[in-house]
């Protein structure tokens, strides 16, 4: 599968804040809902938001009111603004890309994912 690419992880103090970025290389994102997922160690991967192609958005309680979800489809880019980073946030962040237009919160429906990027939040 097309691999999608993440940037913009790294390490910070509890309420910090970070921005992470996902960019896919030699492909546009086209019509699809663009999600962000998360994964810690002894974890299952957990949904964290998505965007869908009118910018229709969906949060996980736990991220609402401190994480955005934006997407730039002129750019094939989407991005999630972090603000008062938790310890509880420290995991690896993926970017994925759904096969529908609409709003997805499940990984079955994400058909291309990048790498990951780690974020660690110290207390």
């Amino acid at each position: 599968q097309v691999q999608l690419i993440e940037s913009g992880g790294g390490l910070v103090q509890t309420g910090g804040s970070l921005t992470l970025s996902c960019v896919a290389p030699g492909r546009t994102f086209d019509m699809r809902a663009m999600g962000w997922f998360r994964q810690a160690p002894g974890r299952e991967r957990e949904f964290v938001a998505s965007i869908s192609w009118t910018e229709t958005t969906s949060y996980a309680d736990f991220v609402k009111g401190r994480f955005t979800i934006s997407r730039d489809n002129a750019k094939n880019t989407v991005s999630l603004q972090m603000n008062g980073l938790k310890p509880e946030d420290t995991a690896i962040y993926y970017c994925a890309q759904s096969r529908s237009a609409l709003l997805q919160t499940t990984a079955e429906n994400y058909q291309f994912w990048g790498q990951g990027t780690q974020v660690s939040v110290s207390s």
